[in-house]
């Protein structure tokens, strides 16, 4: 009697096990964090290397395929109104959900030192004209080398329409897109599979260098963030999958758990977008759309990041005895949802828009000094919460477009 082959762990195990392992090492290498950094922390860029590497093209071919397959210039329109309106909404609301409960929380914070603050911020401005120019590429491979997704949609966006046109000539092309798609999924899965790996080597250096600043002073701050992240997840995302989108909230996030541990190893919603890709069209997502609603998620989509400049605008302003007003507040929601149409998802692009909100109601940017030390720990949380709501996003909107495409059935049988 032949004895059966053991079967793998599920990749959500696999990687599970690995964030378990990375915690327990980066406890061990607390006192020698540099081992961490120089022999472990490269097989996990190398890892991340080969995600960016395979980003750009899966998104360009994704889009692409999803316009193509949709053949209907009414219908695009239609889901990207949708999904702009719904990434906007939940910016804005996690924004305002993250003032109300880091004000309501502030006394629970430390009091800082601020006299020696010695980080220098870039200069930044959220500029609508400079971000609406930024969109569109100047040169085809241009996005592809410097990571722009935006330019990479706005690329993959042209080139599906101008095929779509022309497709009642050629349907070669159309085939060709979907072949193209289907090696970028394929080498996708290939690297997917290096996930455990790339966890734990991403995450044991973080815990080994931040260690003892999460046990300081400001594990009050990231408390109060992740409090805000975990909230907003439950509350917003569980409403939103189970009145919008047909699924039950614990069905919604089992399914999501291997992509929000990937991304919260990560830090990078683009990173994570292969996985959510796959665990969005395991919960009822319709790929086509899901290939449209989730590339443009990773870029505008940050509910996480907005949460944490409207907890550590708080803290700032309460670090340097500052009180925010009823009209600061309602400045730091604005810039926050507009700026993040512009932010790339990528680990530490948080910082650059907490700049951005700082210097839009007059709080002294040099306060972000106070949060740089742990900013990949925020990162990791708000990372999660951007991916989460991207899913969020594809689950609804493939929801709607049943629904809509049943209303559209039921009209023309009615017709005599």
């Amino acid at each position: 009697m032949t004895e059966k082959p053991k079967k793998k762990p599920a990749l959500s195990t696999q990687i599970f096990i690995a964030l378990v392992l990375a915690v327990g090492a980066g406890i061990i290498l607390t006192g020698n964090p540099g081992f961490a950094k120089d022999y472990i922390r490269p097989f996990g860029t190398i890892f991340l290397n080969l995600i960016k590497w395979i980003v750009g093209p899966l998104v360009f071919f994704s889009i692409m395929s999803g316009v193509v397959s949709l053949r209907d210039v009414k219908k695009i329109g239609a889901i990207g109104g949708t999904t702009v309106l719904y990434y906007l909404c939940t910016t804005a609301f996690a924004v305002t959900f993250g003032l109300l409960f880091a004000n309501l929380l502030k006394d629970l914070f430390p009091v800082l030192s601020t006299a020696e603050l010695a980080y220098e911020p870039a200069a930044t401005s959220v500029n609508f004209m400079d971000t609406l120019v930024g969109i569109f590429p100047s040169n085809f491979l241009a996005p592809f080398v410097e990571g722009n997704m935006l330019q990479i949609i706005v690329s993959a966006l042209t080139i599906g329409f101008a095929l779509m046109l022309i497709g009642h000539r050629f349907n070669m092309e159309f085939k060709a897109v979907d072949i193209c798609n289907d090696i970028c999924m394929k080498a996708m899965e290939l690297i997917l599979k290096l996930s455990p790996i790339g966890v734990f080597c991403l995450l044991c250096p973080v815990i080994a260098e931040n260690g003892p600043a999460v046990l300081g002073s400001l594990a009050v701050v990231l408390l109060v963030a992740y409090l805000c992240y975990i909230i907003h997840m439950a509350v917003t995302y569980s409403l939103s999958v189970r009145a919008l989108g047909g699924v039950g909230p614990v069905k919604f996030f089992r399914g999501m758990l291997p992509a929000m541990m990937m991304a919260f190893s990560s830090a990078s919603s683009v990173g994570t977008l292969p996985l959510n890709l796959d665990c969005s069209e395991k919960l009822g997502a319709d790929r086509e759309i899901a290939s449209f609603v989730l590339p443009l998620g990773a870029t505008i989509n940050m509910d996480g990041t907005a949460i944490y400049q409207g907890v550590c605008a708080v803290f700032i302003a309460t670090c340097f005895g500052i009180n925010l007003t009823f009209s600061q507040m309602l400045t730091i929601v604005l810039t926050a949802t507009l700026a993040s149409v512009g932010t790339a998802g990528v680990p530490g692009a948080g910082m650059v828009m907490l700049a951005m909100v700082l210097q839009s109601v007059g709080l002294p940017v040099e306060g972000i000094a106070l949060v740089a030390g742990i900013d990949r720990i925020f990162d990791m949380g708000r990372t999660v919460v951007n991916i989460t709501g991207d899913a969020s996003c594809a689950i609804v909107v493939s929801r709607m477009e049943h629904r809509r495409a049943s209303k559209k059935e039921n009209k023309i049988n009615k017709k005599p």
